[in-house]
């Protein structure tokens, strides 16, 4: 591997010290011009694995919140340093403003509320979502042009799978005979208008497993649990494309906004879609929120005035390892009470895979998946204190902050606006296989149920064909 090294000549001041901060740490050491003495990890759990030793740098464990974050991290904080939050529970619009001030760079892999803000009964469904928190961000972005970089939702997905879309546009546009250079988002739409992109899932199958059965009362996940178990919680999400003929009876329209999306009245982790990617074939995931879910919709959105003519259909679809599939229907059957005991596999994984890409529906050669194949022995292989999983995120985090520190005064940017070679060139160096393969599925095939389903066989990719339940 041809070790890229970046300068940086500030500190680095981490928030959190989950699986995605101790995946990252050793790939900033191999590609920053940084050491062990200018990084910091403010985190609310102790360094059970005694990272922070391992590498020499300093660990303050205290827990972070509305009241107290000024004062501890405020010191920590100067000009032309980096904040690399990867914390939940801590608002993020809070700690980038805190950036802004001091004139600091900024990357999250998702954006948190206080705790208690995606379950907060006395708020609306609206305000519980990725929806409001991504316009909160993108209002404070306008409200300043020439600002620190802060960079929002990079890690795989969101963040990487921005990437993995463009090209993936780019590869079909050439196999169908079109001539295609975009360079803005008008330019992106434009050619999946073109290509006939009516649905785009973010396809994810996770086989990674170990060799013993799930205890009772346990959640067991791949990356973070909290993190996942709260995404599971919020409305599902997703963006509502403008080749939808049949509205969700439980759909809810945001009242504010770009208006890209659209909330199920359900947690997403009670939503089931049907989806495909190439070594799996067809499956049924979970409609999970997730920003691109969003960001995606709304960048690939083309309109007349103020009419919508065109917008894909856009969400999550997502299968994590058994174990976690087991796990969420254990949280569900305990009426969506978290299990007393969490375990984060990593070491005990024996085998398996993420498959993580965008699957793109719509185009006559078929629909077409893009992403990245990395195994657990890879992963091993690569870096250390990583799963796949954990490396696919990081391998985004260390492509956002190498593009940030490049490009310091854009202010607020998301993964669609960053450019996508330079976004895969970084991360493709720990994604394992990159590829892309075509098939002939649709959501219509493979029912086997002894009743006839209310479908929309004129076009099969119409929502209602798509979801399970």
């Amino acid at each position: 591997m041809n070790i890229l090294r970046e300068n940086f000549t500030g500190n680095l001041l981490m928030i959190g010290l989950g699986s995605i901060a101790k995946g990252v740490i050793p790939l900033f050491l191999r590609h920053l011009t940084i050491t062990p003495d200018r990084i910091k990890v403010i985190s609310a759990n102790a360094d059970d694995e005694n990272l922070v030793d391992t590498y020499g740098i300093t660990h303050q464990q205290v827990t972070l919140t509305e009241e107290n974050f000024r004062a501890i991290i405020e010191p920590n904080l100067k000009k032309g340093d980096f904040m690399v939050n990867l914390s939940v529970n801590v608002s993020s619009l809070s700690l980038m403003s805190l950036c802004r001030e001091k004139d600091v760079l900024y990357i999250d892999t998702s954006i948190e509320p206080w705790e208690g803000g995606y379950t907060r009964e006395t708020s609306t469904l609206s305000e519980r979502s990725n929806y409001m928190l991504r316009e909160q961000a993108l209002e404070f972005g306008r409200k300043q042009k020439d600002a620190p970089t802060a960079v929002i939702c990079q890690g795989a997905n969101p963040g990487v799978v921005s990437g993995f879309l463009k090209q993936a546009l780019l590869n079909m546009a050439a196999d169908n005979g079109i001539s295609a250079t975009p360079a803005t988002r008008e330019d992106w739409a434009e050619l999946a208008r073109q290509l006939g992109i009516k649905t785009i899932h973010v396809a994810e199958r996770d086989t990674q497993n170990v060799a013993m059965y799930k205890p009772r009362n346990t959640f067991i996940n791949t990356w973070s649990i909290d993190g996942f178990i709260g995404e599971g919680l919020q409305p599902c999400e997703l963006g509502w494309g403008t080749h939808e003929k049949h509205w969700p009876e439980d759909g809810v329209e945001h009242e504010t906004g770009c208006k890209a999306a659209i909330m199920l009245s359900l947690p997403g982790a009670s939503v089931q879609v049907r989806s495909w990617t190439p070594l799996e074939g067809a499956y049924v995931g979970y409609l999970i929120t997730h920003n691109e879910s969003i960001s995606i919709a709304d960048y690939l959105t083309i309109r007349d005035g103020d009419k919508v003519v065109y917008r894909p259909t856009v969400h999550y679809a997502y299968h994590p390892c058994d174990d976690a599939v087991l796990s969420l229907h254990e949280l569900a059957g305990k009426n969506w009470h978290e299990q007393p005991r969490k375990i984060l596999i990593r070491d005990e994984i024996n085998h398996g895979l993420d498959e993580l890409g965008v699957l793109l529906m719509g185009n006559q050669k078929g629909i077409y998946w893009y992403g990245s194949r990395l195994t657990i022995h890879e992963a091993r292989e690569l870096a250390p204190f990583n799963n796949a999983t954990s490396l696919q995120v990081a391998a985004g985090v260390l492509a956002g902050v190498i593009y940030a520190i490049r490009n310091p005064r854009e202010s607020i940017l998301e993964p669609d606006d960053i450019d996508h070679n330079a976004m895969l060139e970084i991360a493709g160096l720990y994604l394992g296989e990159i590829t892309g393969e075509y098939g002939d599925w649709t959501p219509l095939e493979d029912r086997h149920f002894p009743f006839k389903e209310d479908l929309d066989e004129s076009d099969p990719w119409q929502f209602k064909n798509i979801r399970v339940r």
